[in-house]
């Protein structure tokens, strides 16, 4: 199999913009398995590991996955401060279009700060009052001319940890300039998301478990996952019927839906070192696939093969994550998912 190649110019898409998430964070390691109690203290220890937020690693990902041809345009707010020079410098390094990322010197730089239980498993806090939350409509009317440069060839992003109006806009912006528009939520904005029109502005929708169950108000236990996914998937599709969604389960994989054929597909084994950002990594896998021309499904193999080389590395982004790297996993990965890339390679990418 020759090497993993995508030509931009034969691409779907051409650009990505999107809004979200810029920052750091720490992790925690909690002593125990057991779920973290509302009341309950419990001791543990700071990890050496390198957390990002949403935007970032996503971005990140597609940057080294499609190249320097490839245009990837954040918006966003940053502080003034030695955490968001830094984030700036390495956005800067992949190769990022950072144009529209503008330091805030009254707000720091946003911050997470990441729980993690022994299993890998966990979750995270992030600051509300910081760089992200002053972005508005504003900042993203500014990047008109990159969608007027991109129209019919482009992608935008809605993404958590930026306020839900500025994405609200991008996406009305991602329509009127025919963008292909992909947006994930949070497990609590998932009220406001099913009480507003957001989703009649999305094609791909690209959530989690947890959040899927909050749409329908129900728990996501290990015996319902799949009704979880049933009652989300006939609801999003009442609101819009054209709406392509994907779903990701940890462990259990990843679930995507393109109106007509609901696909799984298995979580690889590979040694985690932490589970942290894996759900960012997928997206931007299907991101990468889906621009290099591959169906939804074809695309959720490839964004498996990105969050299986996320995971092994303790950072929410993982530095040594690259086409050589998908291309090693793929070819010592089960048979099934090996003839699929493979395939896939030689013929798209």
């Amino acid at each position: 199999m020759q090497p993993l190649k995508i030509n931009i110019s034969n691409c779907r898409y051409r650009a990505m913009i999107g809004v979200g998430g810029i920052g750091s964070g720490k992790f925690f390691l909690l002593d125990g398995d057991h779920t973290l109690g509302r009341e309950e203290s419990r001791g543990g220890r700071f990890l050496d590991t390198r957390d990002y937020c949403k935007l970032h690693i996503i971005a990140h990902y597609v940057q080294v996955l499609l190249g320097p041809e490839f245009s990837v345009i954040p918006i966003g707010k940053i502080g003034d401060d030695d955490v968001g020079r830094n984030l700036f410098r390495e956005m800067r390094e992949t190769g990022m279009n950072l144009n529209y990322v503008r330091y805030v010197k009254e707000s720091p730089t946003l911050f997470s700060f990441c729980f993690v239980y022994p299993d890998g498993s966990g979750g995270n806090m992030t600051t509300n009052d910081s760089a992200c939350s002053k972005i508005n409509g504003d900042d993203v009317k500014e990047v008109l001319p990159e969608f007027v440069r991109f129209a019919h060839k482009g992608i935008v992003l809605a993404a958590p940890e930026a306020p839900m109006p500025a994405r609200e806009i991008l996406l009305d912006m991602g329509t009127q300039y025919h963008f292909f528009r992909v947006a994930s939520f949070t497990s609590e904005e998932m009220r406001y998301v099913m009480q507003s029109n957001m989703l009649l502005n999305v094609d791909l929708l690209a959530i989690n478990i947890d959040e899927a169950a909050s749409a329908v108000d129900m728990t996501a236990e290990n015996n319902n996952k799949l009704s979880v996914i049933n009652s989300a998937i006939k609801l999003f599709g009442k609101i819009n019927p054209g709406l392509n969604i994907s779903i990701t389960g940890g462990s259990n994989g990843s679930w995507t839906w393109d109106g007509k054929t609901l696909n799984h597909v298995p979580a690889l084994k590979v040694d985690v070192k932490s589970t942290a950002g894996a759900g960012d990594a997928f997206l931007a896998g299907m991101i990468t696939g889906l621009t290099a021309g591959l169906s939804l499904q074809e695309s959720q193999h490839l964004a498996t093969l990105t969050a299986g080389v996320s995971v092994q590395s303790p950072h929410t982004i993982n530095w040594d994550l690259d086409k050589k790297s998908l291309y090693k996993l793929a070819e010592c990965s089960t048979e099934n998912v090996n003839n699929h890339i493979n395939r896939l390679l030689e013929d798209v990418l």
